[in-house]
């Protein structure tokens, strides 16, 4: 199973992702409330996937993704959206991510996703 990063601003979406993640049997190592912490974690505790939410304070999710990216071209990152957030989902497609989740969370998604980016 995967070692998890999750990166989000919202200690609510941060709950319902990491129960659907655990129950799955995957650990989460770790937690950022922002871009730039996540990015720190990173470095700290090298995930096997990072799932990282776009809009955040301080850096956001896209900033995060690059800085991610150019110290580990090989990152497993999967940009958390909200609806309407289009043009942002296809920015962060250029900058390296690997796959997209939405919220709200739906439990078949984020396995399906993640089964996904771990096989390939």
């Amino acid at each position: 199973m995967a070692k998890i990063l999750m990166v989000d601003d919202s200690k609510t979406s941060r709950k319902i992702l990491r129960g659907i993640l655990e129950e799955e049997g995957h650990e989460i190592i770790g937690e950022a409330v922002n871009g730039k912490e996540g990015f720190e974690k990173y470095k700290e505790l090298r995930p096997d996937i990072t799932t990282m939410d776009i809009t955040m304070p301080v850096m956001d999710g896209l900033e995060a993704l690059k800085k991610i990216i150019e110290f580990d071209n090989n990152a497993k990152v999967i940009m958390v959206t909200a609806a309407g957030q289009k043009t942002k989902m296809v920015d962060a497609i250029k900058y390296g991510a690997v796959e997209f989740l939405a919220k709200p969370f739906e439990a078949s998604q984020i396995i399906g996703i993640l089964n996904k980016v771990l096989n390939s």
